[in-house]
């Protein structure tokens, strides 16, 4: 990806084509293009552009035509390319809009599709031996036409490096705020979920698609024990734990895991647990030791191997990308207050 100033906004360019659903577009303008007083930021951290291949583009069903935006050759000034799904995804797209995104590929921009805009990756060749996802609905139909491509129908977003796959409209969001960590930490990431009332982390190899049955009586939800264990990560919390808190056998406690959250009791925690350790060193801690013991994770051997797991950073490494200096320690720990 080109390097620019650290002073000058990421720069994200979103293809609105013909039919693509509008509520992607809000996605990448509210994580992206909205400004952040959550943040206390001096400057933007990101910019968008929306871009379209005609001078009016009728979004999905007709619902409104978005007019006056700029042509497709604005995907050359771009960072990051955002492309949209729409519902018609066996007609191909334009050629100007798969010249677009091969262009911006080719000169080492990050890519990244949300839901079914997999396809348009996929049509203009991006894909072919790589891993991605895209919605579970259209899996099959992906398959069909794009068989040497490496779906993964199951997941919420892969990250597969300068290609970035969402599997539905609300995993999106997932993979919006996943990039928000990769390119500015856990700290902010959390700040701007706290901002979107959404789930600060979830990982992208949870499961699309969450049964949802009728809760039993009494309510069987797992937000009190989320919030209940997070205020807890650094102590010796086990799933037997868990289980004995919510008065329930460790069976039953994976069974609501799975359900509604697609992943297991453990997995949850030790995500928490490295999202909490990301925190503390981008907040200042330099001890390995303490921020292990404060995270919950053990050891500093567990932390490291955790941390280059989940962020494919060392501590040290992590710490020179997202601790920044005295200033940018202290501007942290505002947005920690202002939203902790």
């Amino acid at each position: 990806m080109p390097q620019r100033s650290s002073q000058a906004p990421h720069r994200v360019v979103v293809i609105v084509d013909e039919g693509t659903n509008p509520f992607e577009v809000g996605v990448a303008t509210e994580l992206f293009g909205l400004p952040r007083p959550e943040l206390g930021l001096r400057e933007p951290r990101y910019e968008v552009t929306l871009c379209a291949p005609t001078r009016a583009v009728r979004m999905n069903h007709g619902f409104f035509t978005m007019s006056g935006l700029p042509g497709v050759e604005a995907v050359d000034g771009a960072d990051t390319l955002v492309v949209p799904g729409r519902p018609d995804n066996v007609v191909p797209r334009g050629p100007d809009v798969l010249a677009a995104i091969r262009r911006t590929h080719a000169r080492g921009a990050r890519v990244v599709a949300f839901c079914t805009g997999t396809f348009a990756l996929a049509e203009a060749g991006l894909l072919d031996g790589r891993r991605a996802t895209t919605h579970w609905m259209w899996a099959d139909a992906f398959r069909e036409l794009h068989p040497r491509v490496l779906l993964e129908p199951d997941v919420l977003f892969v990250d597969d490096g300068d290609i970035l796959t969402a599997a539905g409209s609300a995993a999106a969001l997932d993979l919006g705020l996943h990039i928000w960590r990769q390119d500015h930490g856990a700290e902010t990431a959390n700040a701007v979920s706290r901002r979107l009332v959404f789930a600060a982390h979830r990982d992208g190899g949870q499961r699309q698609f969450v049964e949802r049955p009728v809760p039993e009586v009494p309510d069987a939800s797992l937000g009190p024990l989320l919030a209940w264990a997070q205020e807890r990560l650094g102590e010796p919390l086990t799933v037997a734990a868990l289980a004995a808190r919510a008065a329930v056998s460790p069976a039953t406690l994976h069974r609501r895991f799975r359900s509604q959250l697609g992943t297991t009791p453990l997995a949850w925690l030790t995500g928490e647990r490295v999202a909490l350790a990301c925190r503390l060193i981008e907040r200042g801690e330099e001890r390995l030791d303490v921020v292990a013991a404060r995270s919950g994770l053990g050891t500093a051997a567990n932390l490291r191997a955790r941390l280059r797991r989940e962020t494919g950073l060392s501590p040290s490494a992590y710490r020179r990308r997202f601790g920044g200096g005295p200033a940018e320690r202290a501007e942290a720990g505002a947005v920690g207050a202002a939203v902790g």
